[in-house]
């Protein structure tokens, strides 16, 4: 077993497949590995029963990933333990498919190719509109060196911008976990932080992560705002990011998993699918925006045009059972 930050970190910098493999790395997951192969899989325990694992296994090859997914298993089943998988891409579902899992479309992740990338053209005006309107408010975005991260006031700064923007959403939303970025932990300087400023006062904030695989770059992970921050901020971070990071060489920004979006029949893996498990995404894509907002996720990451959009997948070993969507809640703190 790997039991560092650390040791998850060096195995992702030389195997990772997953654009949000980086996630990997937050709190309470823990690691799963053999000596029969390189790589490893991220697992989350939730109550005394299940383990959500996230993505598929990290590892470079087919067969290693096929080793890691026996021995992940016969692990789980040793100890009594339900294997929940999120985050699959379509290979990896495949794969779960192939062994008799129930596989279905959870949502899309979508990706901007930096080469490509651009404000110009009618498209975009309204973006570009926005971007001007909180450079006419003063706004100035820069990026949070390693010396201002460490500043004690830098630092309250955004834990103010944290606990108002959550406060902001209502009572009823919780920070959630697993699937989405975190700040201030092991791997903090492995980010990038860029910060609106107005004035000497930080108004939002913009926290990239390493994407490793085949289209490497950065991944858009967490996004914070002041309520009365200038609107057009987030687009405007977002550009000045977007043109710094492509100067470092950057390739690709990948946006993430947005849930219950982009599901489409064609997408769906043939006699592996529930179609209770559809129509209860389905639901929550409705009428679900006060579990989740994906329609609000949907139009921002949209607006940017990404160039490439593909599905990602949930799998279960066998029927699904309702405690299944209870743990898996459970693991991302939506209750």
């Amino acid at each position: 077993m790997t039991q560092t930050t650390h040791d998850a970190l060096a195995i992702l910098e030389n195997q990772g497949q997953s654009a949000s493999a980086f996630l990997s790395l937050n709190a309470g997951n823990k690691y799963f590995t053999v000596d029969e192969a390189a790589g490893m899989i991220t697992y989350r325990p939730v109550g005394r029963q299940c383990w959500i694992q996230f993505t598929g296994p990290c590892a470079a090859t087919d067969a290693d990933r096929a080793v890691l997914t026996e021995a992940f298993a016969q692990s789980a089943a040793s100890q009594r333990k339900r294997i929940i998988a999120v985050q699959l891409s379509r290979h990896d579902a495949e794969r779960a498919a192939n062994d008799g899992w129930v596989v279905n479309q959870f949502g899309c992740t979508y990706s901007i190719d930096l080469s490509q990338f651009s404000l110009r053209g009618q498209k975009f005006v309204k973006t570009r509109n926005m971007v001007a309107r909180s450079r006419r408010e003063g706004v100035h975005v820069v990026e949070a060196t390693a010396d201002m991260q460490q500043d004690l006031r830098f630092a309250e700064q955004l834990d103010r911008i944290d606990q108002q923007w959550l406060r902001n959403k209502g009572r009823h939303v919780k920070e959630l976990r697993l699937m989405v970025g975190e700040r201030n932990d092991a791997v903090q300087d492995h980010r990038r932080l860029f910060v609106a400023m107005l004035g000497t006062h930080v108004v939002a904030y913009i926290s990239f992560s390493p994407a490793y695989g085949p289209q490497p770059g950065w991944l858009y992970d967490l996004t914070r705002r002041l309520p009365d921050a200038p609107p057009g901020v987030i687009e405007h971070i977002f550009v000045e990011a977007a043109d710094v990071l492509r100067a470092g060489g950057a390739e690709w920004i990948h946006l993430g998993l947005t849930p219950f979006v982009g599901i489409d029949p064609e997408h769906e893996l043939p006699g592996a699918s529930s179609p209770i498990l559809s129509k209860a995404i389905s639901l929550i894509r409705e009428r679900g925006a006060f579990l989740y907002p994906a329609q609000s996720q949907l139009a921002f990451k949209l607006k940017w045009r990404p160039h490439q959009i593909e599905p990602e997948y949930i799998a279960f070993p066998g029927r699904i059972r309702l405690r299944d969507m209870w743990w898996l809640a459970r693991a991302t703190n939506s209750l």
